[in-house]
């Protein structure tokens, strides 16, 4: 049985199919781990915002004792010195209180910012991965039918898929676009 003799652009288009496959398993592998770190941040950003709301609402309690222990302390007659003095410690107490609960809001904003910003990028990286897999398995398909029915054709019209498909993969990296 004689054996056919292999066409020499088959070896090219093997290997052709194999830089697509890798690339592509690649960005599947790299789009993958953004979107976790992606949704990893959100999640810890939606932690800090749930802190910051937290701060705000025991902030806010020490500003309404605060505002009540000054009117109670307002209404005091001026010859108890003693009680006048405690509220005036107890008020100056919650002001305090109410004061630190804002700084420390202001540090968790900062944080909760931060996290966004870093949910942000991955959202950025991890785009041009998606766009890349999607590119490259049709380019692998299409290599696929050209090696199937040996019609390099087929290849060539596959081959500019594949190239944007490889864009996109390096893009992924640099974010160039």
């Amino acid at each position: 049985m004689a054996e056919e003799k292999k066409d020499p652009w088959l070896n090219y288009l093997a290997l052709c199919t194999v830089i697509l496959a890798v690339c592509a398993t690649l960005s599947t592998f790299k789009g993958g781990g953004y979107s976790t770190r992606s949704v990893i941040a959100q999640a810890q950003a939606s932690d800090q915002w749930a802190y910051y709301q937290a701060k705000g609402i025991k902030g806010n309690q020490y500003e309404i004792a605060r505002d009540r222990l000054q009117l109670e302390l307002d209404t005091l007659p001026a010859a108890d010195a003693a009680k006048r003095q405690r509220y005036q410690a107890a008020v100056a107490e919650a002001d305090q209180r109410a004061r630190r609960y804002a700084a420390e809001r202001k540090q968790i904003e900062q944080s909760a910012r931060q996290l966004e910003e870093e949910r942000n990028q991955a959202q950025r990286q991890g785009k041009p991965f998606g766009m890349a897999v999607i590119f490259l398995q049709v380019a692998i398909l299409v290599s696929s039918i050209a090696g199937l029915f040996k019609r390099k054709q087929i290849w060539y019209a596959g081959l500019p898929i594949g190239a944007l498909g490889l864009v996109y993969f390096a893009d992924g990296f640099f974010l160039f676009f």
